[in-house]
């Protein structure tokens, strides 16, 4: 999605957003790509699916039935 409909879309100054953006791009959430002058974003499957299963299992302590529903719904494959 590009920048400014992600800013338009959840009601956020692009600024303020640039700055969520990156943070979650470097936390290796979101990728983003270049075109021309826009930005595009998408989501990390693979960095949420990790971030959900050390979530997971931090708060579940190892019992993912406490947080089945949340794993069933974020991630179908588990």
């Amino acid at each position: 999605m590009k920048a400014g409909e992600i800013a338009r879309e959840i009601g956020v100054p692009q600024n303020t957003l640039s700055t969520h953006l990156g943070i979650l791009v470097r936390g290796g959430l979101i990728t983003s790509r270049r075109e021309g002058r826009l930005i595009i974003y998408t989501a990390d499957m693979d960095g949420i699916r990790s971030l959900v299963l050390y979530l997971t299992q931090d708060c579940c302590k190892g019992n993912p039935d406490a947080c089945g529903a949340l794993i069933q719904e974020t991630i179908p494959a588990c």
